[in-house]
């Protein structure tokens, strides 16, 4: 499938949001980062506001809440009218409870993993997950540096993925630019998160463009 591009807001401008949503209407998502201060060390923003996000964005909202509790919260971010709903593994006492009860409120359910948690554990479970979200930097601050060993992890998650002929997207999330997102793609990633690199770029629209192109060329898919 086509690379899938999702800006995060996180390093958008705070007091301009509507704005700076407006600049990436041709990304395929926008990405919000709810953090709580205590999963990750990091404040951003709740519930009121992604309410009122969700009705002024151009494109669907791809929400990544890194908070506690997340059993609890989740469905309620999938009440304010998000796309997609991505809950940490690391918080959640029953994933699969948790995804099942997204779906059933029609948003896609992710699993996010932090880079030292390991996928197998999610590989038997695919058919309940719309989403892998491999985390390759440490939650908690967009601009973070790539962490390279984080690719092996891509690649078990597409030949799982693969080999069982589920349709569970790959989303990677830190420190994607146009210096990493080729080999990001070419280890089996479709959905990707950029924040400092497109809201830091010149033109966001043109950077989005360039980033899906680069992707799109990366990926197995591409020489077949």
């Amino acid at each position: 499938m086509a690379a899938l591009i999702s800006p995060s807001i996180l390093s958008a401008d705070f007091a301009n949001l509507e704005r700076d949503l407006a600049v990436i209407r041709d990304a395929d998502y926008a990405h919000v980062d709810v953090m709580d201060n205590h999963f990750v060390p990091n404040l951003t923003l709740g519930l009121p506001v992604v309410r009122r996000i969700v009705e002024v964005s151009p494109v669907p909202i791809d929400a990544h809440l890194m908070i506690e509790d997340v059993d609890r919260w989740a469905p309620l971010y999938a009440e304010a009218g998000v796309a997609s709903v991505t809950f940490h593994a690391e918080a959640s006492q029953a994933p699969v409870r948790l995804a099942r009860e997204l779906r059933s409120q029609g948003v896609r359910a992710s699993v996010a993993l932090r880079p030292a948690t390991p996928v197998e554990p999610f590989l038997d479970l695919l058919d309940e997950l719309d989403m892998i979200l491999v985390m390759t930097v440490e939650p908690g601050f967009g601009g973070q540096a790539f962490i390279e060993g984080t690719l092996a992890k891509i690649r078990r998650a597409r030949a799982a993925i693969d080999a069982s002929g589920a349709s569970t997207w790959i989303q990677v999330d830190g420190g994607v630019s146009r210096g990493t997102i080729g080999a990001i793609a070419a280890a089996g990633a479709n959905c990707f998160v950029a924040g400092s690199a497109v809201y830091g770029a010149p033109d966001p629209a043109a950077e989005i463009a360039a980033l899906r192109g680069l992707a799109d060329a990366a990926s197995p898919e591409a020489g077949i």
